[in-house]
């Protein structure tokens, strides 16, 4: 106890106080301080703390056994994301009977479509130092506070990432270096790194796609960046291990009451829970129900109370991937001033590139789709930034989602239409406990508020919260070289071995050990799902002992496939449905169902549809007439009959006659993505529409037109080439 006392002491030093510590013992000696204090707070967390699933996860089904059996839990907690998540891990670690229950997937909503970034906010600091806003001040220090805190204790799926802030006019550079400063002071012996200034030439030698126009220099600090669905998994998977008991796709249909005989007021006592999966319905008795469903808080409110005021105004944020190449490997850039007075952030995420946000307001759903609008708002502020000679083109989107950030109002506020800057918790006359708004960062310091106000509203007998330092799912046993480990014991391509270690932590080597051999003389094991991508098979098994019931979980949150690249994930999914199939036993329907379902994902909710937009909505064909014979003569090499289309057998003749060989199914695939009437064959007007959307750069890395362009340069350096059908084919 007065450990933790200590060190809650320290984690509120700030201002003048941390600036003394810093002038005399050094940056450095701060680093090495906090680490030290991060050792003994793990200490602290895990001491006396029982592991009853340590091996072994239970299984889905004996996960909702045990909700089904347990007479009566102390908390039970209704959503599955970053919120409650920190609230059952909480509960269940101050030894309180705690159960969790998601009527989608672990991290299916707003949880894994953030910017990536754990970050206290600098831009609520500037505001909370123009308008002396205290309140603002301690937000901006509590979330500094946090991100320490998660560096530490998921040190696998989290990381100090360097941000740059470019500087074009010779006054801004002391301000923003001023704000910047103030933002390391604020986080004191909590701060990543320090803050620097660059010169010109320094800042585009570590920044080579910068514009240089007007550039005066540029300033960098360190945030946090982590793998946000990823650790949201690991959070809800600390819990269960520690005893919680779990369940994605399980509904809450209706919360159950008792009256209580001394006030006669009706009490909330537990959930009506359906699997969504198999339908069957089933009731889970609690002391205290924790209300954690983020964009939904006022659908569970109303099942409390219909006459509820509502109090979640939601707001979406769009996020765009574009490949690697447009960002340094490790170097982010924001954007402080858009257009429209938004800050866009610009960062290497998992080898790609991630932009965003907009902040616009939406309608709650389930299955947020990314408007065509906010993707070119995005890539128009990007090419503010960028040099001219990087051509930014709506085709290098891979992929785009939306997010719904749960905004709210305080209910006990007098003025209930002002948005709340930062969370709420509040308790219904029933005992219905509701914490909604805050963001990723304090997930856990919003989680022990939450925790802290259910155990005096329902007089719970329970411990101190201990989760600040306690290491979650994977983190014990990583350490920044395990993935060597990796590569020498089981013989895995070192790309495949640092994801995995930078995935999975210390559980890495329970992946490889499923990893199947590839039959080559290296990598021995560890076959991928895609060849771009170093995801494995194994993934998919392993993600079934997560918990993932659907094609869509592994795409989208056990890997990120579907964030990274739809259409590498689309080519994925067939294997990805008959790795599960065969585990789950899974019946021909129920494979055929899951393709789709996940296929319709990454077309509505992950960018393909807009993708595939690019194509359909060129109804405009700006070739030239020099452009125009130059295409056609490149389609009848292929259509030789001129038929005025060209279907696969086409294609693979021409290709066998220059001795290249694709497979069937990948050929398939590859017209399909120019077969816009799905037809199964391409029209001489599709290509050319296909080839002015590559013109306008609506559309870029068509595998066609490089495959059909590819092997007319082929054809002409042979010359002409005999192609017959061979032994007279149809």
């Amino acid at each position: 106890m007065a450990l933790r006392k200590a060190l809650k002491r320290t984690a509120i030093i700030g201002g003048v106080a941390v600036g003394a510590v810093a002038a005399a013992f050094g940056f450095s000696q701060l680093i090495e301080y906090r680490k030290k204090q991060a050792r003994l707070a793990h200490v602290a967390a895990e001491v006396e703390l029982k592991v009853p699933f340590v091996d072994e996860l239970p299984s889905r089904q004996a996960q909702l056994l045990a909700l089904q059996t347990t007479e009566e839990f102390d908390v039970l907690v209704v959503g599955g994301g970053a919120t409650g998540a920190g609230c059952a891990l909480d509960a269940v670690t101050r030894n309180l009977k705690t159960a969790l229950v998601e009527r989608n997937d672990f991290s299916s909503g707003t949880s894994s479509r953030s910017t990536k970034l754990i970050h206290g906010g600098v831009r609520y600091l500037q505001k909370a130092i123009m308008q002396l806003d205290y309140e603002q001040y301690m937000m901006v220090k509590e979330a500094l506070h946090e991100r320490a805190n998660l560096l530490d204790v998921a040190p696998h799926l989290a990381a100090p990432l360097p941000i740059m802030l470019p500087v074009y006019t010779w006054w801004q550079l002391p301000y923003y270096w001023a704000g910047i400063k103030m933002y390391d002071l604020v986080a004191g012996i909590q701060c990543l790194k320090s803050s620097y200034v660059l010169s010109k030439s320094k800042a585009l030698e570590l920044f080579p796609m910068l514009k240089k126009d007007k550039l005066v220099g540029a300033i960098v600090y360190y945030d946090g960046q982590h793998n946000d669905a990823r650790m949201n998994l690991a959070i809800t998977i600390s819990a269960a291990r520690y005893g919680t008991a779990v369940a994605n796709y399980t509904e809450v249909v209706e919360l159950l009451k008792t009256r209580d005989p001394q006030t006669g007021k009706e009490k909330v006592r537990g959930a009506r829970c359906r699997d969504v999966i198999t339908g069957h319905e089933f009731d889970v008795k609690a002391k205290c129900v924790i209300n954690a469903t983020g964009p939904f808080t006022d659908t569970l409110r109303e099942m409390d109370n219909q006459e509820t005021v509502k109090i979640c105004q939601p707001s979406a944020g769009v996020h765009i991937v574009i490949p690697g190449y447009y960002s340094p490997d490790n170097m982010g850039l924001l954007d402080p001033a858009t257009s429209d007075g938004r800050v866009i952030f610009f960062l290497p995420w998992e080898k790609m590139t991630i932009a965003g946000t907009t902040d616009s307001p939406t309608d709650v759903t389930a299955h947020p789709i990314p408007g065509e609008d906010d993707i070119n708002f995005i890539l128009r502020e990007v090419r503010n930034y960028l040099s001219p000679d990087v051509e930014v083109r709506r085709g290098d989107v891979l992929a785009a989602w939306s997010g719904i950030r749960p905004l709210v109002t305080d209910p006990n506020s007098k003025d209930t239409q002002s948005i709340c800057r930062n969370h709420i918790v509040n308790v219904s006359d029933s005992g219905l406990i509701t914490i909604a708004g805050g963001k990723w960062t304090t997930y856990r310091s919003m989680a022990e508020e939450t925790l802290d106000a259910a155990i005096k509203a329902h007089s719970l007998s329970s411990e101190s919260c201990k989760t600040v330092g306690l290491l979650l799912e994977g983190a014990k046993a990583w350490t920044p070289t395990l993935y060597i480990r990796l590569v020498q014991d089981y013989g895995l391509e070192k790309e495949v071995a640092q994801h995995l270690a930078s995935t999975y932590g210390g559980k890495a080597f329970d992946v490889a050990k499923m990893a199947q051999v590839t039959g080559q003389r290296w990598p021995i094991v560890g076959k991928r799902l895609v060849s771009e991508f170093p995801y494995i098979e194994a993934e998919v098994l392993y993600a079934i002992k997560e918990y993932a019931c659907t094609a869509i979980d592994v795409i989208a949150r056990r890997t990120r496939l579907g964030f990274l690249n739809v259409q590498a994930a689309d080519e994925a999914l067939p294997r990805i449905v008959q790795i599960m199939g065969k585990e789950l036993d899974w019946s021909q329907e129920r494979r055929t169902a899951e393709l789709e379902a996940a296929k319709k994902f990454l077309y509505q909710e992950m960018g393909y549809r807009s993708r595939s937009e690019q194509l359909t909505r060129t109804t405009e064909n700006n070739l030239d007439y020099h452009e125009v014979v130059r295409y056609k003569k490149r389609f009848h090499k292929f259509d030789k009959e001129s038929k005025g289309f060209i279907t696969t057998v086409d294609v693979q003749r021409v290709l066998e006659s220059i001795s290249v060989h694709i497979d069937e199914n990948a050929l398939h695939e590859i017209l399909n993505e120019v077969d816009l009437n799905k037809n199964g064959q391409v029209e001489i007007d599709e290509f050319l529409q296909l080839m002015s959307a590559v013109k306008k750069g609506q559309v870029s890395s068509s595998r066609l037109a490089i495959l059909m362009k590819t092997a007319e340069e082929t054809l002409d350096m042979r010359g002409p080439v005999t192609v017959d059908r061979s032994g007279g084919g149809v």
